[in-house]
């Protein structure tokens, strides 16, 4: 069954990227405005703390286990989904019980217990990161400070979609400027020729989303935000 699945989301993303292909998607080209100049340094990568084991490098600075239980109601009062603190199938099965050191991972279901999760049942990892559940590394050390930008890109070439908002505030709260720039986005206002066809085959925002981000089948409204004139009424 697992096998099954795996097949049929394969064929998914080849339709998706063929469709994309002939134009039934919208370019989302970067029309980006006000970019400011020579923004971008090089600084560490951001690591989080998340993932050790309990049993490694555990230090007064570097608790053995840095994952704090989440709280079971949203503003609204109503309780959100959140994953369950026992095993789910198949989450350990890319492991070997056989080595010495399995013992040692910290398991998916001890890290991430009580993490809320977003509409497809996969965490919510802003949500995680905003309510400070998570607290990512600015280097190896833990001593360095994270850089945080608040600055939004608009993307209005998106045809009859919502323009898309990429928020610098949202990636750089755990990453570094470097991970993005230049390798993988120029830092300059019409340098980067995006559209759906390249996202889907792992270009440009490919490079993290439906790999360590969240997957953008069936999530078109989370970049697509921002409303339009005469937009569909389905999008605004």
């Amino acid at each position: 069954m697992h096998n099954l699945r795996q097949l049929i989301v394969l064929i998914a993303f080849f339709c998706l990227a063929a469709a994309a292909d002939k134009g039934v998607f919208p370019d989302v080209q970067a029309a980006e405005q006000a970019i400011p100049q020579n923004k971008v340094r090089s600084v560490n990568l951001a690591v989080s703390t998340s993932l050790t084991s309990p049993a490694i490098n555990a230090s007064p600075d570097s608790p053995a286990n840095p994952v704090i239980a989440a709280s079971t109601a949203s503003p609204a009062g109503k309780a959100p989904a959140t994953r369950p603190a026992t095993a789910l199938p198949g989450q350990d099965e890319y492991y070997d019980p056989a080595n010495p050191d399995y013992h040692r991972l910290q398991k998916a279901n001890e890290s991430l217990a009580g993490f809320k999760l977003d509409k497809k049942q996969y965490v919510n990892w802003m949500d995680v990161l905003r309510e400070k559940l998570i607290n990512p590394r600015a280097d190896l050390t833990g001593k360095a400070t994270m850089e945080v930008l608040d600055m939004d890109i608009i993307m209005k070439n998106t045809k009859a979609m919502p323009y898309v908002k990429f928020p610098h505030n949202s990636h750089t709260m755990w990453l570094a400027c470097s991970n993005c720039h230049d390798q993988i986005f120029v830092p300059k206002a019409g340098a980067n020729k995006i559209d759906m066809a390249k996202i889907f085959r792992g270009q440009y925002c490919g490079v993290c989303h439906d790999k360590v981000a969240f997957s953008m089948f069936f999530s078109c409204e989370t970049c697509h935000s921002v409303p339009i004139a005469g937009g569909k009424p389905w999008w605004n």
